[in-house]
């Protein structure tokens, strides 16, 4: 719950917005947070060496499928 302490005036008018939203309908709720979100800047870019990685081994899994492992072969590698 979003709590006016030791934010002054500005938290105060979220901890009223905040108050008001949540008694809108959930469908005005979601449309309300979808909005807010989407002024946001994305937590992943495409930047990100993690999100990279991640999308060069699944280009490499579509080219090349053979190369994966199951599950089952996975824990048995790592001794589980």
């Amino acid at each position: 719950m979003l709590t006016p302490s030791g934010y002054g005036c500005n938290m105060v008018n979220v901890a009223e917005l905040f108050s008001q939203a949540s008694q809108l309908p959930e469908r005005e709720r979601a449309m309300l947070a979808s909005e807010i979100l989407s002024t946001l800047s994305p937590i992943l870019e495409d930047a990100d060496e993690g999100l990279e990685e991640a999308k060069r081994r699944s280009r490499e899994m579509d080219e090349n499928p053979e190369i994966g492992i199951s599950w089952e072969e996975l824990k048995d590698s790592l001794g589980r």
